[in-house]
């Protein structure tokens, strides 16, 4: 029996390599604009910061933050932790991260909520779906580089793509269930009201569910620092080549201090997109 199973294999991966070269050579032209067009995005977005002097940067993040949360001490913490990554001389790699990061969250969320919304809404959709969304979060990250690889080439953008699809399951996962958990007298109250479906999405659902939605943000954000040095195994630039080039040559010292930098983007990003607490202290 096991002979027979093993002499009839069923050629998935020839399916599927088959399909990605059929993609390449008859959609190239296809793949070749959406690199262009995602290269430009990040590019344009990384000399954008890198155009601003390091100090000056760090004080309009510092002072955006505290304008978000009111918090001095989110702010101070921002300030010393980036001043140390100025002066550990990564900060050319930490923009170039942070626009990798930026833009695949927002990608993420633009294509996450809306089809976490429909999923709350059509229970068959959220059964159709699932299975791909656990796919999509249990399939080993190097096996989302080649296809990419192939398709959009070496650099940038292959790595961001491979990122879309690892971290986009936790914001549609996350709005599903923030949608599906508004109270039932809460959705009748606002019928009862004469509110249109449009309005009680805006007005009673979306509200509700903020807490959730800003997390599925935070847990896409981690997702995306997750990939960073994977992202560099295909030429995307940033904290992962630091990273890469240390394991290379078993330099402690470089992949500590580039690793110490993503954690600290890390923890910045996810003290600043955490929802505003209202009603309490502020310190």
């Amino acid at each position: 029996m096991e002979d027979w199973l093993t002499g009839h294999k069923i050629p998935l991966g020839k399916w599927i390599s088959d399909g990605v070269d059929l993609l390449n050579e008859n959609a190239a032209f296809v793949f070749d604009a959406i690199a262009w067009a995602l290269d430009l995005v990040i590019s344009g977005f990384v000399d954008l910061l890198q155009a601003v002097p390091p100090v000056l940067l760090v004080l309009l993040f510092a002072g955006g933050a505290y304008a978000l949360h009111r918090s001095w001490k989110l702010a101070l913490l921002i300030v010393l932790s980036l001043l140390l990554i100025i002066n550990l001389g990564y900060w050319e790699e930490t923009t170039e991260t942070l626009a990798l990061v930026v833009v695949a969250t927002v990608t993420c969320m633009v294509i996450g909520v809306p089809v976490g919304i429909a999923a709350a809404h059509r229970p068959w959709l959220y059964a159709l779906i699932r299975p791909v969304l656990d796919l999509m979060q249990t399939i080993p990250t190097f096996v989302y580089l080649i296809p990419t690889l192939i398709l959009f080439g070496l650099g940038v953008v292959p790595g961001l793509i491979s990122t879309v699809i690892f971290a986009i399951p936790a914001p549609i996962r996350l709005t599903h269930l923030g949608i599906a958990s508004v109270p039932t007298p809460l959705i009748e109250a606002g019928e009862a009201f004469g509110a249109s479906r449009w309005q009680l999405l805006w007005k009673v659902e979306l509200p509700y569910a903020m807490p959730t939605i800003m997390a599925g943000i935070t847990q896409c954000i981690m997702l995306s620092l997750s990939m960073v040095v994977i992202a560099a195994l295909v030429g995307a630039a940033g904290l992962g080549v630091p990273v890469v080039r240390a394991l290379n040559t078993v330099n402690i010292a470089r992949g500590f201090e580039a690793g110490l930098a993503i954690v600290i983007l890390a923890i910045i990003l996810d003290r600043v997109c955490k929802q505003p607490e209202r009603g309490r202290g502020r310190g």
